[in-house]
């Protein structure tokens, strides 16, 4: 294939178009937290595992009951499995209300589908105690293996949801009603789309009401009262700000062959040559076999021959200002490969000519 397939995932040259508050910043103060657990899944149809912590939890839940086994005790747990319960606290969440919650199982057990998982304690940073989750687990995943050790395996059976399956017992106090201000954090921090945020700002709401701390933050005066507070922010993340364009770069994902290239990127006078050196190897075995009365032995010899291919290689010449468009047109007329391109850009990066920054992954 002549032209390489991977590029042309282009940012093209498209005006940028404004955008609310909302969905390029966030306020500070404003976030989730994540919540983890430690619990046993119960009922599985003999797909649950054998292994000393999970004996020691299940021996730890039965006690808590009143149920003591004897020290020597090993119970078979082919239906519990040992999981990890984790889950994200939303902001403003109050006591009482239900969040979802992932279930992974932290052992060998072959599926968690048809399991329920038991009262489980979901712990913040802090060590302490936010939410209780518990419920019937729902798993999109399957397995099956057969007696001669085949397997068929679909998505992932260790793992299942349970929606709405924990109960918030204790909520997290933001400061989003203390002091004065309010403070937006970009997504993307940028100079330029902070000054326009705060121009957006001042126009609607006069000058002097916002600024900016640096490329990501944006300091808002606000009411105190949290009533007027909520009114002037839902007010606030629908106004309309333009973001600034994004600097020039070149995005190179070195495991996929894919390639980004901003609309911006420019090349300095340069030229160019590529040639690819193509070696093929293949490997025959030939039998030598001596008559039926010759005496000898059969021996096996390899037989390898190597080729070589020199690919014509072509050399290109970029003026000042030269566009991808152009960079690209040229590499599709010679038929180079994502690696090829991937080395040209490498090289015209380290020879200074290639005006914006290139980013490997």
């Amino acid at each position: 294939m002549r032209a390489f397939i991977s590029l042309l995932l282009l940012l093209l040259p498209l005006s940028a178009q404004a955008m609310r508050l909302k969905d390029i910043s966030d306020v500070q103060g404003v976030r989730s937290n994540q919540l983890v657990g430690y619990g046993l899944v119960v009922g599985l149809p003999g797909t649950g595992e054998q292994s000393r912590y999970t004996e020691q939890s299940f021996t730890t839940m039965l006690s808590n009951f009143g149920i003591n086994l004897p020290a020597n005790a090993r119970p078979k747990l082919k239906n519990v499995a040992a999981v990890a319960v984790h889950a994200e606290l939303p902001p403003f969440i109050k006591p009482g209300q239900s969040i979802d919650i992932t279930v992974s199982s932290v052992g060998s057990a072959k599926s968690l589908r048809g399991g329920t998982l038991l009262q489980t304690f979901l712990k913040g940073a802090d060590g302490k105690v936010y939410a209780l989750a518990q419920g019937s687990l729902v798993v999109s995943g399957f397995s099956a293996e057969g007696l001669d050790g085949s397997k068929v395996l679909q998505n992932t059976p260790t793992v299942g949801r349970i929606p709405g399956g924990a109960t918030v017992e204790r909520s997290v106090p933001t400061p989003f009603a203390n002091g004065d201000f309010l403070t937006f954090n970009l997504h993307r921090p940028d100079f330029s789309t902070a000054k326009r945020v705060v121009e957006a700002v001042n126009g609607l709401l006069g000058p002097g009401v916002a600024r900016a701390l640096d490329a990501t933050s944006v300091q808002v005066s606000a009411p105190r009262d949290p009533s007027q507070r909520v009114s002037y922010l839902a007010t606030l993340e629908n106004l309309q700000v333009q973001p600034a364009d994004e600097s020039a770069k070149v995005i190179v994902n070195s495991r996929t062959g894919t390639i980004v290239v901003g609309k911006d990127v420019r090349l300095m006078p340069t030229a160019i040559t590529h040639g690819g050196l193509t070696v093929t190897i293949s490997e025959n075995i030939n039998v030598s076999q001596p008559n039926a009365f010759g005496g000898g032995n059969t021996v096996v010899t390899p037989e390898s021959q190597i080729g070589v291919t020199q690919d014509d290689s072509r050399m290109f010449k970029f003026d000042t200002g030269t566009t991808l468009d152009e960079l690209v047109r040229a590499v599709n007329e010679v038929g180079a490969a994502p690696s090829d391109l991937m080395a040209i850009l490498e090289a015209l990066s380290q020879a200074g000519a290639l005006r914006g920054e290139l980013v490997i992954i």
